[in-house]
């Protein structure tokens, strides 16, 4: 198993995560979706981190790096994300292109193990890719992968790290394209003692819920917003945000999402589709 290992930054053991999201970049620095120039409102949001000065021990980014498949976008990224000089990890999301992640970000300086050891925490990072369609899928062996890491260190608190929410989020449209197998992932899920969050994008908003003894929890894009509880296809107007995690030793999680100020970054609200 390739596994990463990290100390933790703070002297009490705690964990300090910052969460981004589906950034939606493009081979052209100047790429628009529905009507948000997406490096530029990455870099802005990257800008806004920096200058909160909020210290953090690694950034794990939960899939939908690219808009469009291309290397040149998984280059920017990487070029971009270098300024918050911390590790990266990252999953694939639905518009990735998971192989050519992995082959191109091990020489471009972002993280590729899917296993990270920090303190007495660890993060699995599966993938739910299907290519070049909405919906997710976690395979079988995905599940052994996550499986075979909890078996073998039974003293650490689990993060899944997986780019589809494995739950409904109350909109017609975008609930058709969650994790087709949501219901075979959380049984499986909570049959693991010592998993305690399941960290997710997708949905291009807040969500945070617990069941049973699991946390689940998306975020805000660094791009486009969706309407939470739309029922057709629609956009939001708050900003591109992020998320810090707190990670304590105890297996309790303290989150907050921050954003950019709304009216920085307007998508085109004419749009009816995604």
């Amino acid at each position: 198993m390739d596994t990463a290992f990290l100390q933790p930054g703070c002297t009490s053991g705690e964990l300090s995560i910052l969460q981004l999201t589906d950034a939606h970049l493009f081979a052209e620095e100047n790429g628009v979706l529905l009507g948000v120039r997406t490096a530029e409102s990455f870099k802005a949001v990257l800008e806004s981190i920096l200058n909160q000065g909020m210290p953090f021990d690694a950034v794990i980014m939960t899939g939908d790096i690219s808009q469009d498949y291309s290397a040149e976008s998984y280059q920017r990224f990487a070029h971009l994300i270098s300024v918050l000089g911390a590790p990266v990890y990252f999953v694939p999301g639905n518009h990735d292109d998971g192989p050519l992640m992995y082959r191109l970000f091990s020489r471009l300086g972002v993280n590729t193990q899917r296993h990270l050891v920090c303190g007495n925490w660890q993060f699995v990072f599966l993938n739910s890719e299907v290519y070049a369609v909405p919906h997710g899928w976690v395979q079988k062996e995905e599940l052994a992968f996550l499986k075979e890491c909890c078996d073998r260190n039974p003293h650490l608190h689990t993060v899944v790290c997986v780019h589809h929410l494995p739950h409904l989020v109350g909109s017609r449209w975008l609930d058709t394209q969650t994790m087709h197998n949501q219901d075979e992932f959380n049984a499986f899920v909570s049959r693991l003692p010592n998993v305690r969050l399941v960290l997710t994008g997708h949905v291009h908003q807040e969500y945070d819920r617990t069941f049973g003894a699991i946390r689940y929890i998306a975020s805000p894009s660094t791009s486009i917003q969706f309407e939470p509880l739309s029922h057709n296809f629609a956009l939001d107007l708050q900003g591109p945000g992020w998320r810090y995690l707190t990670l304590r030793m105890d297996g309790s999680v303290q989150t907050e999402v921050f954003r950019l100020p709304r009216g920085r970054f307007i998508p085109d609200l004419g749009v009816g589709g995604y």
